[in-house]
C-alpha cells in the first residue's frame, strides 16, 4: 500500500511542476511563407491602390455572432468584374465560381485553436482596433501571407496595453 501512496506522491508532484512551467506557444514562422490562393488576387491593387476598406469584401456577419470575417461572395467581386479585366484568366476563374453560385475555395491565412474564443465583432466594430493590428500592412501585399503572430503571449500583450481584460476566461470561456 505504501508502493501506492509513493507513486500518488510522484505523480501528484509531476502534475504540480508541470502547471508551474511558463507557458510557450507553438511554433510560428513569422514572416509566414506566402499562401497560394486558387485565384490570383492583389490586396495592394483593391486595398492599397484602390482603397476599398477590408470590411467592403470581409463582411463580420450577426449570423456566425459577429465570430468570423467572411471570405467575400462571389457575385461581389462580380459587381466591378461584369466589367472591368473580364478577360483575365482568374477573373474568368472567379466568374465561373459565380455561375456556378459556388464558393472560391480561398485558403486561410490565419487560423486560431478551436479552444480560443475570438470575435471580429468585439475586436473591429466594438473595440475599433484596425484590422493592420492583427493581420498587417494587407494593403501593401500583391499575396498575402501571416506576418502578424497570433499566439497567446501575442494578444495578451495587446490586451494588456490597451488595459482589456486578460484573464484566462477571457478567450478560454464558452461564450
Amino acid at each position: 500500500m505504501n508502493i501506492l501512496r509513493f507513486l500518488s506522491s510522484v505523480i501528484l508532484a509531476l502534475a504540480c511542476f508541470a502547471q508551474q512551467r511558463e507557458y510557450k506557444a507553438k511554433d510560428e514562422k513569422i514572416p509566414g511563407d506566402p499562401v497560394a490562393q486558387p485565384i490570383g488576387y492583389s490586396h495592394k491593387k483593391h486595398a492599397g491602390e484602390l482603397g476599398l476598406q477590408c470590411t467592403m469584401c470581409h463582411t463580420i456577419p450577426a449570423s456566425n455572432d459577429g465570430m468570423l470575417a467572411t471570405f467575400p461572395k462571389e457575385s461581389v467581386c462580380m459587381g466591378c468584374h461584369t466589367s472591368i479585366k473580364k478577360e483575365s484568366a482568374e477573373i474568368q476563374k472567379l466568374a465561373a465560381h459565380a455561375a456556378k453560385k459556388e464558393p472560391v475555395p480561398w485558403m486561410r491565412i490565419y487560423r486560431l485553436p478551436d479552444i480560443v474564443w475570438f470575435s471580429h465583432s468585439v475586436h473591429a466594430k466594438e473595440a475599433k482596433i484596425a484590422c493592420t493590428e492583427c493581420h498587417g500592412e494587407v494593403a501593401a501585399r500583391d499575396v498575402v501571407f501571416q506576418e502578424k503572430s497570433i499566439a497567446m503571449p501575442s494578444c495578451m500583450s495587446c490586451h494588456a496595453a490597451r488595459k482589456a481584460p486578460n484573464g484566462c476566461d477571457t478567450c478560454h470561456a464558452t461564450q
